[in-house]
């Protein structure tokens, strides 16, 4: 029986995932949590086999909660999901150790195919997700991103300016003061060497590598 333990601050997309895997033979759902932190400890209680991490939670986040996982139970396999199809995100899932990356919007047949693959030791992403990362290797864009330079937290804070929301909910979502967030924020200015959150948008545009919404 394979054991999985399904990650999502949105209850109903966790409920949906649980349901669609209940129904595949040879899948057993052994819980569901609503952040990085809680998949950490249930990872320790749990032990399941496959972690389907989705990678914008707040706290940590799927990205810190996946480096974590794989530091203190390398056997587990983590596959990541985001409603975002970009390159970089699945690029620094892969370097901290997950096996696969799907979007929220993958079908049965896929995620049946994506728990299959890893279960065997392979990896597995999106046919989306991989040709975006194909393509990127041969775009002039792509080259030298400046958005690599920042780190895990950098690029979550950086994800949600681009996505409109404003300091307090930043702060809210990732359990800091807005001070924090000020300061995520000049560096991430300064580490792209920019001024304004439009000129963030601009480049995230430009590099396809963060999603609007």
């Amino acid at each position: 029986m394979l054991k999985v333990l399904i990650v999502d601050d949105h209850d109903m997309v966790g409920l949906g995932i649980s349901r669609v895997l209940q129904d595949i033979k040879g899948v057993d759902v052994v819980g569901i949590v609503r952040s990085g932190e809680d998949a950490i400890s249930h990872s320790r209680k749990l032990l399941p086999d496959i972690v389907l991490m989705d990678v914008h939670m707040p706290g940590i986040g799927g990205l810190g909660a996946t480096k974590e996982i794989k530091r203190i139970l390398p056997k587990i396999k983590v596959i990541a999901l985001s409603a975002l199809d970009d390159s970089l995100y699945p690029t620094k899932l892969l370097e901290a150790g997950a096996s696969g990356y799907l979007t929220k919007g993958t079908n049965t047949d896929e995620l049946l195919e994506a728990l299959e693959t890893v279960q065997k030791g392979g990896h597995y992403i999106s046919k989306s997700i991989a040709q975006k990362m194909a393509l990127s290797k041969f775009s002039i864009d792509s080259k030298g991103s400046p958005l690599e330079a920042l780190s895990d937290r950098e690029l979550q804070v950086a994800q949600m300016i681009v996505d409109c929301k404003k300091s307090t909910e930043i702060a809210d979502h990732l359990n800091v003061s807005p001070k924090t967030v000020s300061t995520y924020r000049t560096r991430i200015f300064s580490k792209l060497n920019i001024e304004s959150d439009v000129e963030l948008i601009h480049l995230a545009v430009r590099y396809n590598v963060l999603g609007m919404g």
